[in-house]
């Protein structure tokens, strides 16, 4: 159905026609990170939180195949019934974000420390081209996904190379148990080297995200409870700190998840960076009024909110992307890669989506 130039389709079919009904397209989701789809008024919008459900899902085989608009909840609620997740911790679940959203902003949670990004995950995709051609890349289970890796091109190409009809993911088994440290962080000194010690110890840490506003370091194990008791004991008699209830930690998690830290509405940016620039980006965003910032993935990954109305100062020095608000797209430094140009062109040749700029 066409409404105020939005069309919604229920099948990678429809999908198929509506991408072809008109001469400038984009494919979204739940809207949970609206700047990434504030695209041209001419951009007819084609919504895909109709084309949804989980198509298959071999246990044995720890993957899953899903049509882009399955929210997220759904399918960690199908794995966790098997004893199984989805490593990278995807974001904005509660809030109804869908796995093809989640797939074309590249966005993954704290459990990217241990066990890598969205990247590492994807295993095939099914989408629409821009002369609208229903195509496959990959397989359904990890032995069959050969050949040139085009599915991981779709991550964090915001829509902009093609539009998911369906995904398929390896999963893995949930830890049995998992502890959540609180480990104090006086001054962003104390944060960084939290972070970079942290990182290279025997302890494999499953994520270790820090709230400067609190000045406080958040580690998470996961793995037996006896071997948590001795990794906690010994991480405590390095930094001071405290062990969450498994009630506390789940409602902290949930928090980090869904950004319960940020201001409601107004402008939210992730910004990369490494642990050496952590006292940088936190000096920089020091400046700006009403600024709160969320430091994660061991100091690889910054986020930054401000209050409905603020604006984000000059002087980005590193990679960055808006999920919400008004500002530029990609506000800091951004390398401008030639693949991707050549895979826009392969895929879109008559630029039919938007810009990977737009």
């Amino acid at each position: 159905m066409n409404t105020d130039k939005n069309i919604l389709v229920t099948t990678p079919e429809e999908l198929a026609e509506a991408v072809q009904s008109a001469p400038r397209v984009l494919a979204v989701g739940a809207g949970t990170k609206p700047r990434l789809s504030a695209v041209a008024s001419d951009v007819v919008k084609i919504s895909t939180v109709k084309l949804s459900g989980i198509v298959e899902y071999e246990p044995s085989e720890f993957t899953f195949t899903a049509l882009a608009g399955t929210s997220l909840k759904d399918i960690a609620a199908a794995l966790a019934e098997r004893g199984q997740y989805l490593p990278f911790d995807p974001l904005l679940v509660d809030a109804g974000a869908t796995i093809g959203g989640t797939v074309a902003a590249g966005l993954g949670g704290p459990g990217r420390f241990r066990f890598g990004g969205l990247r590492d995950f994807i295993v095939g995709v099914r989408f629409v081209d821009g002369s609208g051609r229903l195509m496959r890349m990959g397989g359904k289970v990890v032995k069959n996904a050969a050949g040139f890796d085009l599915p991981k091109f779709f991550v964090g190409s915001l829509g902009r190379f093609g539009a998911l009809a369906e995904v398929t993911f390896k999963v893995f088994p949930r830890a049995v148990t998992t502890r959540t440290l609180r480990l104090s962080a006086v001054d962003t000194a104390a944060m960084t080297t939290i972070f970079t010690e942290a990182a290279g110890q025997r302890w494999e840490l499953d994520a270790l995200e820090a709230w400067p506003a609190e000045g406080v370091v958040y580690a998470r194990l996961a793995g037996p409870a006896a071997a948590l008791d001795v990794l906690a004991a010994e991480i405590f008699s390095r930094w001071p700190g405290v062990a969450l209830t498994d009630d506390e930690a789940s409602s902290f998690w949930s928090g980090v998840r869904e950004f319960a830290w940020a201001h409601d509405g107004g402008e939210l940016v992730k910004v990369a960076l490494v642990p050496g620039a952590v006292a940088g980006f936190l000096s920089w965003t020091q400046a700006m009024a009403g600024a709160r910032t969320w430091v994660g993935l061991g100091g690889n990954v910054g986020f930054i909110s401000l209050p409905r109305g603020g604006t984000l100062a000059d002087g980005l020095a590193w990679p960055a992307m808006t999920l919400r608000g008004g500002g530029a797209l990609w506000p800091g430094k951004r390398a401008d890669a030639e693949i991707h140009r050549a895979v826009k062109t392969a895929l879109d040749p008559q630029g039919r989506f938007p810009s990977i700029e737009d």
